[in-house]
């Protein structure tokens, strides 16, 4: 509809629970004969608004439909039924939308759950799910969520960013695109590190995209986010477990899969759990150029948030550190400045300490006004990329 008239939500109640009784759909001859045996007349105009605002719930996103649709937004995000926000990479903004009262909220979260296959109710009172268009969807109920239901909402990119598109809306500096260029060109292996919603997937995507086309890449994430521009994508998605607890497959048993099925380079989406020992084993016996995201809040923190995850899952700490060390080149790291602005912050190698430990050393930074350090990883750097180039992956050992 081009435009829309204001629904009295009093009215659209007693509308929604007359069709229930029926169980009908929201047509506009239903709709208008509700309106009727509730002692309403209304124009045209009217009937098709409310048409409208019943369909939206019975269907897609409901009143967060247009939020989702509307372009540039990364992230829809409810608060209970007061508060509804929005990013596009700027920060988030708080939008006029908004719902009758938290139970309306509870039903939109329920019908997207159901919707994913998922369960949720006051046993399951949160979930975690990919919806069939691909968006990213999460939400926990009341009283769980104290303040009201919470629904997150992330929107996935229909195709990957260039890294000249990055670099034109400043997530990428000019001189930061030609070292990613060059650290994937020379099968490096790196993690993409940041905190959440910082672009980690939106980078890696746009860096995957320069990988040469006669190469085969092998994606296993927990849901599928990534979508490179390359011709030769496998695509290999965990499953939780069904409602009988039963069919679930880790992310750990398809980075094994994903390594009989001829890897050119083998990419983990999001690295949270003990799928890193074959990660990191994986890029020690061969498997040059792999990568994956990591979530740390700073590229020093890297080395640490890998031992924890690897020493959970059962390695002791001086074998994650040696594997670390002989796995992984390079570490980019991107911040969200207090602009909202997320963009790539510095770049570094992995490099030993005198207790035999690894530590993040930075290679260059690049400051927000768009200044560059060059620091004392910078030599590392660049032979790692000489010898990739010449054909050696230039591990440390």
């Amino acid at each position: 509809m081009s435009a829309s008239v204001p629904v009295d939500q009093a009215l659209l109640e007693r509308v929604r629970a007359v069709l229930a009784q029926e169980t009908a759909e929201p047509t506009p001859a239903r709709v208008a004969a509700a309106l009727r045996s509730e002692g309403r007349l209304l124009g045209d105009a009217a009937v098709l608004s409310v048409v409208e605002a019943l369909r939206r719930e019975l269907s897609g996103a409901g009143p967060l439909e247009p939020l989702l649709a509307e372009p540039g937004v990364t992230d829809v995000l409810v608060q209970g039924p007061g508060q509804v926000w929005i990013d596009r990479g700027g920060g988030l903004e708080l939008t006029g939308v908004g719902f009758e009262d938290d139970a309306a909220v509870r039903r939109l979260a329920q019908r997207l759950a159901g919707s994913a296959g998922r369960r949720l109710d006051d046993a399951t009172p949160f979930v975690d799910a990919r919806l069939p268009d691909g968006t990213r969807f999460h939400a926990v109920l009341a009283p769980v969520s104290a303040r009201g239901t919470c629904i997150s909402l992330r929107v996935p990119r229909r195709r990957a960013f260039t890294v000249d598109e990055l670099v034109a809306e400043g997530t990428v500096p000019s001189e930061g695109a030609r070292l990613l260029r060059l650290l994937v060109k020379a099968r490096l292996a790196f993690l993409v590190s940041g905190g959440t919603g910082v672009g980690k997937t939106t980078l890696l995507a746009a860096l995957l995209s320069l990988v040469p086309p006669a190469e085969r890449l092998v994606l296993v994430e927990d849901s599928g986010e990534l979508a490179p521009t390359h011709p030769h994508v496998v695509q290999l998605e965990a499953r939780p477990p069904n409602l009988e607890g039963a069919g679930e497959i880790t992310l750990r048993t398809l980075v094994r899969q994903a390594l009989r099925m001829r890897p050119d380079r083998l990419v983990v989406g999001e690295v949270r759990g003990a799928e890193i020992v074959d990660l990191l084993a994986a890029l020690n016996t061969g498997h040059e150029g792999g990568c994956g995201t990591l979530h740390a809040n700073s590229a020093a923190e890297v080395p640490a948030r890998v031992e924890a995850l690897g020493v959970a899952a059962g390695l002791d700490r001086a074998a994650v550190h040696s594997q670390l060390a002989a796995a992984v080149d390079v570490d980019v790291h991107l911040v969200r400045g207090r602009d909202g602005r997320r963009r790539v912050g510095e770049v570094c190698v992995f490099d030993r300490t005198i207790d035999g430990m690894v530590a993040a050393v930075p290679a260059v930074e690049f400051g927000a006004d768009g200044d560059i350090a060059v620091d004392a990883g910078m030599p590392r750097l660049r032979a790692l990329l000489a010898r990739g180039r010449n054909g050696s992956s230039g591990r440390a050992g």
